[in-house]
């Protein structure tokens, strides 16, 4: 909590100028003794709700134990989920109870904080039954239980939040559930629904559990002894027959038979939209605003292109109106020149550590918000996580304090080819490794996620939003090259405006996969051409695009309110307007979904 209250100590005398005022004269009587009845329906409101928030959070937990684990609550650690046709129902009575509850309380007589947590958990309720209901996911989504599998324990084994042999009784329980959990999956998936690209990333995943087995449980199972040592090799050897069972069904039953359609369409896509993003801007909005700003992010390129190509012999034509294939030729030719510095292909992850370095002695130097003491490491994604994206920040649970947050990157498949491998490591060149950084870490998601942490309410932690987290990253890598980031390096700043462009093209391309039937000549138009993009880069979004709905929008979409927001802060605040008081101030409130933490901030009305 320490950085939280000075940074809004301070936005607040900015707001009131940091004017004397005259004192407020006594309100009259009646007056008095209205807000004296006001606040205590007020009080009894928020009892009511903090309450509910408490039997919510107890019984949630329970049913979501390998979630539990990662929040930080380890009473259900040798638990696994339940998603038999029993067991969802279970969750959906739960879950239409606790709306009910919450329909039953008045949100405007509850306190600002509160009404901000209201509405987030009645979205996260709406969302969990149209899921179960309408989307259900659990019928055609094969990522949901290989994602349950691997959890069950990467997040147990991962960090030292209780001694090694509790952590391995507890992982010895949850490896005598995990062939149940695989047998559901094989009981719930109709493989005429689900789509080929799902059932190919999960048959590629699978034995990634017995890498975790491999990574974390064999090399410590000397730590448990006697009958808690013969229950921990029974549950790794049937745990082995179960994951190999199962591969055996996905490689013969499920990938011959996926037949399933990955495009959800405009019906689902926009109820899907209102509940991941939790914003107020609709598909369409999203979209113009998209296009928009590609345009002018084309436009900016050019003009740092300019500078890098001037007086360089051979560069292309460089002219103030350029048609498009000049400002195209032009924008490639410069970024040539940043491709040309990249890391060896053993060199990423150092070279990754020693960017996490330089980028948080300049947000520490230019003093532009408070950076934590939480420890930070750089690791290699693990084997079952890997497919779905290059590099993730894997924050500690809300509960679990002072443990490590993981920058993880995903090596370079060693199955690659020197012509895949190239292609990664231009994408991936030293300056956009920086901005990677500046994303993941510093001051992106690392920052941010030990920011939110020290928020008290552990409502808002658990439905962290993705918006608000995505957002803040991609705010912050503008934040970092206008600030002067490397010297105000040229080239630096047009893989910046690379890095953003994909972040835009992100939120078009899921669009255009999931509502409007893109072709993939379509999609790769977007991201190799309009959006410079390596064709390695361009193929793992045209999965990753097929895999998920939604989810992309949520970099742009989150920018946007972020951008929004300051701007909003600027015009209040003129020259009062501190910026780091402002960023300390936006990221003091436990990364509710962006508009709230505005309304918060701002003193605007909750909406």
């Amino acid at each position: 909590m320490t950085p939280r209250l000075p940074a809004i100590a301070l936005l607040a005398c900015a707001l009131a100028a940091c004017s004397a005022q005259a004192p407020t004269p006594p309100a009259p009587a009646d007056t008095a003794s209205a807000d004296s009845a006001n606040a205590a329906v007020a009080s009894q409101a928020d009892a009511t709700f903090a309450d509910l928030s408490r039997r919510y959070l107890d019984e949630a937990m329970a049913l979501s134990p390998v979630a539990a684990t990662q929040i930080g609550d380890h009473r259900f650690d040798g638990e696994i989920d339940d998603l038999s046709a029993a067991g969802r129902a279970k969750a959906d009575d739960f879950n239409r109870r606790m709306l009910a509850e919450l329909d039953a309380i008045d949100l405007a007589a509850l306190s600002r904080e509160n009404q901000v947590d209201a509405r987030i958990l009645r979205n996260q309720l709406e969302y969990a039954l149209w899921d179960a209901q309408t989307m259900q996911s659990w019928a055609w989504d094969p990522q949901i239980y290989s994602g349950l599998a691997g959890g069950a324990i990467y997040n147990l084994m991962a960090r030292e939040f209780a001694p090694m042999p509790q952590r391995l009784e507890s992982a010895t329980a949850r490896m005598e559930k995990i062939p149940a959990l695989l047998a559901q999956a094989r009981e719930n998936l109709d493989p005429a629904r689900v789509p080929r690209a799902h059932a190919d990333t999960v048959a590629k995943q699978n034995r990634g559990v017995l890498t975790l087995i491999d990574s974390f449980i064999a090399p410590n199972a000397d730590q448990l002894q006697g009958e808690q040592r013969a229950r921990l090799d029974a549950a790794v050897a049937t745990l082995r027959e179960a994951v190999e069972q199962h591969q055996q069904w996905l490689d013969d039953t499920l990938v011959p038979n996926a037949k399933g359609e990955f495009r959800i369409g405009a019906e689902l896509y926009d109820a899907k939209l209102k509940f991941s993003l939790n914003s107020s801007l609709t598909r369409q909005q999203i979209r113009q605003r998209a296009e928009s700003e590609l345009a002018r992010i084309r436009e900016e390129m050019y003009t740092v292109a300019k500078t890098v190509l001037r007086n360089r012999p051979g560069a292309p034509e460089t002219p103030d109106s350029p048609s498009e294939d000049q400002r195209q030729a032009a924008i490639e030719a410069a970024m040539e020149l940043a491709y040309e510095d990249r890391p060896g292909r053993e060199e990423v992850v150092d070279f990754a550590k020693h960017t996490l370095e330089v980028a948080t002695a300049f947000v520490r130097g230019k003093d532009l918000v408070t950076v934590p003491d939480d420890p930070v490491k750089i690791i290699l994604m693990p084997e079952f996580q890997r497919g779905f994206s290059v590099a993730y920040a894997d924050s500690p649970g809300p509960l679990d304090k002072g443990l490590d947050t993981y920058y993880a990157i995903s090596p370079i498949p060693e199955d690659w080819n020197d012509e895949q491998v190239d292609s990664f490591l231009r994408e991936y060149n030293k300056r956009l490794i920086h901005v990677l950084t500046i994303h993941e870490a510093m001051p992106g998601h690392y920052l941010e996620g030990a920011h939110s942490a020290r928020f008290p309410s552990t409502l808002r932690a658990v439905f962290r939003s993705g918006p608000f987290a995505e957002g803040w990253a991609v705010y912050t890598e503008r934040m970092m090259a206008d600030a002067g980031y490397l010297d105000n390096d040229p080239l630096f700043r047009l893989m910046q405006l690379k890095f953003y462009a994909r972040a835009v093209a992100n939120a078009i391309l899921d669009q255009g996969l999931h509502v409007d039937d893109w072709t993939k000549e379509q999609a790769m138009d977007l991201m190799v051409r309009q959006t410079f993009q390596q064709q390695s880069e361009a193929d793992g979004k045209w999965i990753r695009a097929q895999l998920s709905s939604t989810q992309l929008a949520t970099y742009f979409v989150g920018a946007q309110e972020h951008f929004d927001a300051r701007k909003a802060a600027e015009a209040r605040l003129g020259d009062a307007f501190d910026l780091k008081a402002y960023h300390d101030g936006m990221l003091s409130y436990g990364a509710p979904p962006v508009r709230f933490a505005r309304q918060l901030l701002l003193d605007e009305p909750i909406e």
